[in-house]
Order: C-alpha cells, then sequence, then structure tokens
C-alpha cells in the first residue's frame, strides 16, 4: 500500500512538473520578440549597486509572472526587479519561480547582444528545471536533471562539442587581486571567455561551450536557471561558499554566491588552485 501511494505521489508530482515546464516555455516565448524589439533601444538607468536596470527588466518580469500566475497562483514568485528592496519573502510554496529578466543588462542596454532572459522552477527550494533565452544565437536552451539539455527543444549533444572544443574558462571581472593570483596558472594555460552575462556563461558549460566558469560576483537569479541545466548536463556545479540551495526566502540585495563548474576534470583544478590556504 505504500509502495502504491509513493507511486500515485510521483505520477502526480510528474504531472504537476510537466505542465509547469510547458507553461514556463511559453511563457518565455512570449517574451522573446518584445526583449528584440527593446534590444539597445531602452533607456537605462544605474542602481546603487552599480548595474543597470530598464524599463524591459520590469516589464518582462510582470508579463513573464502574470502569465504564470494564470494556472499556478499558489506558487512563489520572485524576482530582482519585482521586489521592493526592503522585502524579504518567505518560500512557502512547494514551487517558486525566480527570474532574471534582462541577463547581462549592460550589453542589453548598450546593443551588446550577449544577454539573456532567466527562468527557473524551484520545487523545495532547489532549482529542477531552467529556460535561458539566449539572445545572441535566438536559442532557448532548457533542461534539469532527467530531462537533459535541449536548444530549441532538441536535445544538446554536448559531449561532442565539449570533445571538440578547446579548454576555455569563463571568468567575470572586476576580481579581487587575490582570486586573481590564485587563478593566473590558469590563465596563462587556456583561453578565458568573459561575456558579461552570468547566466550564460554557467549555460554554456552546460552545454558544451566552454570547459568551465568560476564566478565570484553572481546572485541566486543569476545562476538558478543555469544551475538546473549543468544538473541536465551531468557536469558538476559547486558553490564556494554556503549554497543558496535550498532557496528559503528571498531578498532583492542578496549576497553574492560564487561557484565553479565545469568537467569533473577541470572543477578539480579550478578547486585545487583556488581553496589552497
Amino acid at each position: 500500500m505504500k509502495k502504491s501511494l509513493n507511486r500515485q505521489a510521483q505520477a502526480q508530482f510528474d504531472v504537476q512538473l510537466r505542465h509547469r515546464i510547458n507553461a514556463g516555455r511559453v511563457a518565455v516565448k512570449e517574451q522573446m520578440a518584445f526583449f528584440g524589439r527593446q534590444f539597445g533601444q531602452v533607456a537605462s538607468e544605474w542602481k546603487e549597486d552599480d548595474t543597470r536596470v530598464t524599463f524591459a527588466d520590469f516589464a518582462i518580469s510582470e508579463n513573464l509572472f502574470a502569465a504564470l500566475r494564470r494556472d499556478f497562483a499558489q506558487d512563489d514568485y520572485c524576482s530582482e526587479e519585482a521586489s521592493p528592496l526592503d522585502e524579504v519573502l518567505d518560500l512557502e510554496a512547494d514551487f517558486a519561480w525566480v527570474i532574471d529578466p534582462v541577463d547581462g543588462t549592460n550589453n542589453f542596454a548598450l546593443g551588446f547582444p550577449v544577454c539573456a532572459i532567466s527562468l527557473a522552477l524551484l520545487h523545495q527550494g532547489v532549482p529542477v528545471y531552467g529556460f535561458v533565452y539566449d539572445y545572441s544565437t535566438q536559442a532557448l536552451l532548457e533542461g534539469g536533471a532527467g530531462f537533459g539539455v535541449l536548444r530549441n527543444q532538441k536535445k544538446v549533444n554536448r559531449d561532442r562539442m565539449a570533445a571538440d572544443a578547446q579548454t576555455m574558462l569563463g571568468l567575470h571581472f572586476p576580481m579581487d587581486g587575490d582570486l586573481l593570483d590564485r587563478l593566473k596558472s590558469l590563465l596563462e594555460k587556456y583561453r578565458v571567455r568573459c561575456l558579461g552575462s552570468g547566466a550564460l556563461s554557467a549555460a554554456y558549460v552546460a552545454t558544451g561551450y566552454l570547459t568551465g566558469v568560476v564566478d565570484f560576483r553572481v546572485k541566486v537569479w543569476d545562476i538558478a536557471a543555469a544551475y538546473a541545466l549543468c544538473a541536465g548536463a551531468g557536469v558538476s556545479f559547486e558553490f564556494l561558499e554556503e549554497s543558496p540551495f535550498p532557496l528559503k526566502c528571498f531578498h532583492p540585495q542578496a549576497d553574492f554566491c560564487p561557484y565553479l563548474a565545469g568537467t569533473e576534470a577541470f572543477c578539480a583544478e579550478l578547486n585545487a588552485v583556488l581553496r589552497t590556504e
């Protein structure tokens, strides 16, 4: 009887999850045209943390969440731009959505196409599925553990891409001088990419464009969707300090959550230089 109940509960969860995945995909796709129209055209302002924000950030958050709330009113909704700066949202629902409506806002505002929409679906505080709309390639990346990684709903052959690619490390600057010194041996050895989009840097590890990435300046909304993508790809994703997951509360002024991700061998190499006392 217990096994039957467990199977029934699992079947019910699977239905709830797939329903949300399908709705999330539709909701992101509905914002793509608007994202493109605003790209390089929208006015921007500077926030207190020295990052840009645009009208598009607020509009995409509101539109996307409004679409999802029609079917999932009971879920929690978390956006850097949709919450008052002093509001802490306790996550009490089984499912939560975390969005970065324009990841790489500086690139977006300046008309440099390396930018994205990032939407993560969390279950009990842990990302189980992610969507990253890569504006530079017009591709919707999505996936999670047990689902693999898809590009425009077709499976990504990451093994072939990773095998063919030269070893490339994704970084984000500015960076503390001590950390830069620790990474010096790798910088002298490998090619480096600095994209200006935290979501895309981590997502590109999942797709095989990058061998690995280390980023000390991301926040939970930057990497929640890509975290799920990396789980779908079966690549390592390690937080260098306390993990933000399971996410129990959301604050638009949350602390950074530095991490590294990549192939097992490359993560071991990163750990060897970063965790040396």
